[in-house]
């Protein structure tokens, strides 16, 4: 069931998290190129740059889009130009969705099928491996911080206590940091993002002067202040999300090191002796091991032989000027504004193509309908549509769905015992106004808008709801025999000069554009008709409806083709499946594949008018 579940889930999750990684990927590059630009500036906004890195791989894009997307008081604008919106999809949307057929069409090699079936399990499985591991790393090294934190004794007085109650008025910082002295020799670093708690080794103030102490301090209450346990924290949720994107690995070490150089930047600029600072980080080196944990704030993170000469050269970071803050703030207004735009051209687009294909609504519907039991010739059923309305005779509501929905019944599982034993005569007129809209569209469109009025008035009538699941059910595979086929490529432009006759030699053919077709009991004959369609009549669609059970194209056919075929439906002898071989040069397989299902969430049986 969960295998099912995910292959069918897998064309819409797939796409969706390909364009993700690509395009967060792309937006690491570009803050990778504007961090190079403003190398020679404060960390600080650096840091920002790789940080809004990191939280893209959170946030999709397609956010952005669905907020623009569902902006309606900016829907009523003028319509925009469709080549600008192709152009946006093609670039923001490279792998698009394959649009869903009822029947999913596997590959043309039976293993190669069976591997792509439960390819998405392998992924997943993968990730989830891959996932644990590094959220048991994180867990073990957070236990032992807090191991650490539980061992460690308040410091309420004392130096270190003093000089921190001193710098947090410096530094600005409302509450007063709870100092802890740990017995190891862990660097001093903040622990927590709610409650923060700065661990001190025991020890360490021996080899420190007050100047080198203030200094240590000062660092770690600009990590408290700049919120940097907080970040690194999020940082991580994205290491264990996407732990199999190098990428992703390298924005945390980028982020550590800008992080650093930001404290030490903001500890100078708030008064810090460099000699002393730089001082106190070499004595920290000396005495402790580092942090264990990416989201413990301590000092020592980063090069360090570049930090020294960071912290020593006087004047090396430069504070923005107008041109590099104006291009800050172009870059960011593109990367909000360019998604968000991106779904109103979106929205736009689609209402005026829905108005361009259906002038008439949103979804035109049938104006008057009568709906009554038949009782009588159950042996004749007749079911058409005409240009101004729908009528049947005869049928039941399991015929009605399959043709509205385009499913067989095998498609319907759990369905009441009464959708194929009560029968109904239904007449439904349309609006003449309707009926002069549809005749507008094409064929395929036009088909496409009468199952949306037979859907409606199912729903409307019966008051039928329903869902789509992916089950497996038995199918049938279309292939190529082992000689060939033996299928007649149609050549466009023939029209069959005599008219095209059936496999008993009369007419009667069911006229679609570009294609005909003909069938009866134990025949089918068809002329310009391809393997497998969605909007055309087919050969696939054709023996569908035959055999009453879904058959896959896997014949890797392409064009239209033209075709007899005779058997003897009641006999062993000439069944279809032989027919079908010795006639086409092709072959039908048994086989249990995904098929897309009707679930009947609620159903009533219609009242009379």
């Amino acid at each position: 069931m969960i295998l099912n579940y995910l292959t069918g889930m897998w064309p819409s999750v797939a796409p969706a998290l390909g364009n993700h990684l690509w395009q967060s990927t792309l937006f690491a590059v570009l803050a990778g190129l504007l961090a190079l630009f403003l190398r020679k500036n404060h960390a600080r906004v650096r840091y920002v740059l790789w940080f809004a890195a990191s939280l893209k791989f959170l946030i999709p894009f397609a956010l952005l889009v669905f907020l623009g997307s569902h902006l309606s008081w900016l829907r009523s604008s003028a319509p925009t130009s469709a080549s600008l919106y192709v152009a946006m999809q093609e670039v923001s949307q490279p792998f698009d969705q394959t649009t869903m057929s009822m029947i999913p069409r596997p590959t043309s090699a039976t293993a190669t099928a069976s591997l792509l079936h439960i390819l998405p399990m392998i992924l997943v499985a993968a990730w989830l491996c891959g996932f644990f591991v590094v959220l048991f790393g994180w867990y073990l090294r957070w236990r032992r911080i807090s191991a650490m934190m539980r061992q460690a004794a308040p410091i309420t007085a004392g130096r270190e206590a003093d000089a921190i109650r001193q710098l947090e008025r410096i530094v600005g910082i409302q509450e007063p940091l709870e100092l802890r002295l740990s017995r190891t020799t862990l660097e001093p670093g903040i622990f927590g993002i709610a409650r923060p708690v700065l661990l001190w080794p025991k020890g360490i103030s021996d080899c420190l002067t007050d100047a080198h102490m203030k200094a240590i301090l000062a660092h770690e209450l600009w990590h408290i202040r700049r919120r940097d346990n907080l970040a690194a924290a999020t940082h991580m949720a994205v290491e264990a999300i996407f732990w199999f994107h190098p990428l992703v690995w390298w924005l945390g070490s980028r982020l550590v090191e800008e992080r650093e150089w930001a404290c030490d930047e903001a500890v100078l600029e708030s008064g810090g002796d460099r000699k002393a600072y730089a001082e106190s980080i070499l004595k920290i080196c000396e005495f402790c091991v580092g942090s264990p944990l990416a989201c413990v704030s301590g000092v020592t993170g980063a090069d360090l032989k570049k930090r020294i000469v960071h912290i020593m050269t006087e004047g090396i970071a430069r504070n923005l000027d107008f041109s590099r803050k104006l291009l800050l703030s172009v870059a960011g207004l593109v990367v909000v504004a360019a998604p968000i735009g991106f779904g109103l051209l979106h929205a736009t687009q689609t209402q005026a193509q829905s108005q361009g294909q259906n002038p008439t609504a949103v979804a035109p519907a049938f104006e008057v309908a009568s709906i009554k039991p038949n009782k009588s010739d159950h042996g004749v059923f007749r079911m058409m549509f005409a240009p101004d309305g729908f009528s049947a005779t005869s049928v039941t509501l399991q015929m009605l769905i399959r043709t509205a929905y385009d499913v067989q019944e095998e498609q319907i599982p759990g369905a009441p015992s009464w959708f194929g034993s009560e029968y109904y005569d239904i007449e439904a007129k349309m609006d003449r106004s309707v009926t002069d809209e549809l005749s507008k569209l094409s064929e395929d469109q036009r088909n496409i808008e009468r199952r949306r009025m037979l859907r409606a008035l199912l729903s409307n009538r019966f008051q039928l709801t329903l869902h789509r699941e992916t089950k497996e059910l038995g199918v049938y595979s279309l292939v190529i025999a082992g000689n060939g086929s033996k299928l007649q490529e149609a050549k466009p432009g023939d029209t069959y000069p005599n008219g095209f006759k059936g496999p008993d030699g009369g007419s009667g053919a069911r006229m679609f554009r570009m294609g005909t077709y003909v069938g009866g009991a134990g025949e089918l004959a068809g002329q310009g008709l391809p393997i497998a369609s969605q909007v055309r009549p087919s050969l696939v669609g054709l023996l569908t409806q035959q055999l009453g059970r879904p058959v896959l194209d896997k014949t890797g056919l392409v064009g239209d083709y033209d075709f007899t075929l005779k058997w003897r439906p009641n006999g062993d002898e000439g069944s279809i499946f032989a027919a079908i071989q010795d006639q086409l040069g092709l072959k039908l397989e048994s086989q249990e594949g995904p098929v897309e299902v009707l679930v009947i969430d609620h159903v009533e049986r219609p009242s009379e008018n």
